[in-house]
């Protein structure tokens, strides 16, 4: 019997773990950083160059996750962005 593994099985979710945002693997890298470094124009190399231990197959998983969620990766990546101005009071 051979186990065929998907790119989907490297990204991991859970509620408490970096808020629950998908990520690669068991690190604590999320998917939506990937995709707006990418997005912000930066190479797949480049991007791989800033976590070595990463490879190029997490970031074809990245991206794959974020192909069938896109709703979840943009809204993650505005309430991100809104969040940097820190707290409103």
């Amino acid at each position: 019997m051979k186990v065929m593994t998907t790119p989907a099985s490297w990204i991991s979710k859970r509620p408490n773990f970096q808020g629950g945002d998908a990520c690669i693997r068991d690190t604590r890298i999320p998917v939506w950083g990937w995709v707006r470094d990418r997005q912000l124009g930066a190479a797949d190399e480049v991007i791989l160059q800033s976590y070595p231990s990463l490879t190029p197959a997490d970031l074809e998983a990245a991206f794959a996750y974020a192909a069938v969620h896109t709703v979840e990766i943009e809204t993650t990546i505005r309430e991100n962005e809104e969040g940097e101005e820190g707290l409103v009071e």
